[in-house]
């Protein structure tokens, strides 16, 4: 069979992953799936809440060691939450020997870097003159010292920025895209992190696409990489992507793959605002919600309902905020992702390259870090990010009794109450209340008779215990499933109120509804609420989130 096709591992290889497993690393989970969730050895869910990292470009070493010392860059992926990395690396790195026995110094001299390596001989100075795959290891183990799983992601075959449907890389058959040569890449990297314990999993190929693309071959293909990387790294989750730079898992709603082993498969989905072009900036903002998410739903999180993890293992934006596509898309997709719980993986972490697309020192507009590493280039976005790291339900949580969380996407905060019978506002998700929807559609504080009440036009949301009348029914308005609106009798103008965020950022008011249908050129943002399951403890009204997820 093919992944029985093998070539000869280099020595470098198997000397340096027998000192790798005497080297004591912190612990980490052997992850496995229980329905839809990933759980760990005790049948606890572990989320993935993870930034990719990217080491698949021609030097063929992670980004950024010419700026920061490697292992600070680990302490801060670790100190913005994050706990796990989607590692990317390029196939030639394990199946090209003379490729692989390049020396970081030689590879850079290879592409005239010499900058970068003066660089990198200052803040890595022991990186410099290991073979290119012992630096790929010692980044891992990096990660590993600092409690941050990896998922050792196939991004492409030869070195070099990803994705084009004319690349050489998009499907099985083109020109580097030898599928031999695949399950032999995958079976070396799944038997060289065999025993290195904070590798959790090993996505098999991003973004398959081109004129190439056939179910009937990704079937073959990927059932034979899955056996493949099991076969010699039984530990590891086995991720599979999807067809059409993967955005379409549609095919497995009627046909599900075949494996020998089970309890180690996951599916993974990209989701970018430019996914569907410019929808956000022409469209009506809830209109192109509501029915993205729908197309979203039936291309791949169906899979959640049928028993399979999906992990959204891209998305991102233009993290300056200029981009008003990939600002509404944000919000949309924020909602969901708190909606679904997925576990999930940002685009990006570098702030900039070593080399990208012939460019030296390239900006990543889309990168978690600044242009030189040394601090967040969007601390809102982070913030907003943030609040989806801990797991809201899922197997083994706690014996909390599910509820309801107020999230406001657009800040990653929750409703929460300042005082019994005070106005609410936005604050922490990990001190929001439990909240209920019920179905006369009250939003009553969990266990007590007290719910949520409007007032009038402007005027702050309350609790009260007159939980039967027009303004203490909420009803999801909006295509988008995200407006919460109410029809007061006493209003001047005897229409629906929807939840606002007052001018103070932080206070809780009823306002117009905007933006419901036809008008392109408002933005929802602020009256975008997504009410969420949850079963996280609850201690003294509040919630209490142990940050301790890995």
């Amino acid at each position: 069979m093919r992944f029985n096709i093998l070539f000869t591992l280099p020595l470098f290889i198997l000397s340096t992953n027998l000192l790798d497993l005497q080297r004591p690393l912190a612990a980490s989970p052997v992850l496995s799936t229980n329905s839809r969730w990933i759980v760990d050895d005790t049948g606890k869910r572990v989320k993935l809440a993870c930034v990719n990292w990217v080491s698949h470009l021609e030097p063929m070493l992670a980004e950024g060691l010419g700026k920061q010392p490697l292992e600070t860059i680990s302490r801060r992926i670790a100190s913005m939450g994050f706990n796990c990395v989607r590692l990317t690396w390029p196939l030639f790195l394990a199946t090209n020997d003379s490729l692989a026995n390049f020396t970081v110094r030689q590879s850079f001299q290879s592409l005239n870097l010499s900058e970068s390596i003066s660089a990198i001989q200052i803040n890595n100075p022991s990186l410099v003159d290991l073979p290119l795959i012992q630096a790929f290891q010692a980044v891992v183990e990096s990660l590993g010292n600092n409690n941050i799983m990896v998922i050792l992601d196939n991004h492409i075959s030869k070195p070099g920025w990803c994705c084009s449907n004319f690349d050489g890389n998009g499907f099985f058959g083109d020109k580097y895209f030898d599928p031999d040569i695949w399950i032999s890449g995958l079976t070396r990297m799944a038997t060289l992190f065999n025993g290195t314990s904070n590798v959790v999993g090993m996505s098999l190929r991003n973004e398959l696409r081109g004129s190439k693309q056939s179910i009937n071959d990704w079937y073959r293909y990927m059932e034979e990489g899955a056996e493949a990387v099991h076969s010699a790294n039984p530990n590891v989750l086995v991720i599979l992507s999807g067809l059409n730079f993967d955005n379409d898992l549609s095919f497995l709603a009627k046909n599900q793959v075949q494996l020998t082993f089970s309890g180690k498969l996951v599916y993974e989905l990209h989701w970018y605002g430019f996914s569907d072009g410019k929808a956000w900036v022409s469209g009506n903002p809830n209109q192109v919600c509501g029915r993205v998410v729908g197309n979203v739903m039936r291309r791949g999180g169906f899979l959640l309902d049928q028993g399979w993890p999906l992990f959204l293992s891209e998305f991102g934006v233009d993290q300056r905020g200029t981009n008003i596509n990939d600002n509404r898309y944000l919000s949309c997709m924020l909602g969901v992702a708190a909606d679904l719980d997925l576990d999930w993986a940002l685009w990006a972490l570098q702030g900039s390259y070593y080399l990208r697309e012939g460019q030296l020192g390239m900006d990543e507009k889309y990168g978690v870090l600044s242009w030189d590493w040394c601090s967040s280039r969007n601390s809102s976005l982070l913030q907003r990010v943030t609040t989806l790291q801990p797991p809201f339900q899922g197997p083994g949580l706690s014996e909390a009794s599910p509820y309801k969380i107020i999230f406001h996407p657009a800040t990653g905060l929750c409703v929460l109450r300042k005082s019994l019978l005070g106005p609410l506002e936005l604050g922490s998700c990990s001190e929001t209340e439990a909240w209920m929807y019920t179905e006369k559609q009250a939003v009553m504080l969990k266990d007590t008779i007290m719910c949520m009440q409007a007032d009038d036009e402007g005027k702050a949301v309350k609790l009260g215990i007159f939980c039967s009348q027009s303004s203490s029914k909420w009803e999801m308005v909006s295509d988008s499933k995200m407006h919460l609106a109410s029809k007061l009798a006493s209003s001047s103008s005897n229409s629906s109120l929807c939840l606002d965020v007052g001018m103070d950022g932080s206070s809780l008011v009823t306002n117009q509804c905007k933006c419901l249908n036809r008008d392109s050129g408002c933005n929802p943002d602020s009256q975008w609420f997504k009410l969420i399951n949850s079963s996280r403890n609850i201690v003294s009204g509040s919630l209490s989130i142990s940050r301790d997820f890995y």
